[in-house]
């Protein structure tokens, strides 16, 4: 698996994680899992754009040596 796609991966998945905690923590009123979620699921954001920003650059790269 190339890096960028195992970026967009992982950072598919933190995102869904981080809304699943921000989702509990609404749910129970706990301010921190919320916040906690919140923050992951941003991670998860600026991961995935990552990796598509690698394969955005790796495509343009290899229609230049082309």
């Amino acid at each position: 698996m190339k890096p960028s796609t195992r970026n967009i991966a992982k950072g598919v998945g933190r995102q869904v994680k981080g809304k699943s905690k921000e989702a509990a923590g609404r749910l129970t009123g706990n301010r921190r899992l919320k916040a906690k979620g919140r923050l992951q699921s941003e991670a998860g954001r600026v991961q995935r754009k990552l990796g598509q920003a690698e394969r955005d650059l790796d495509k343009d790269l290899e229609k230049e040596t082309a």
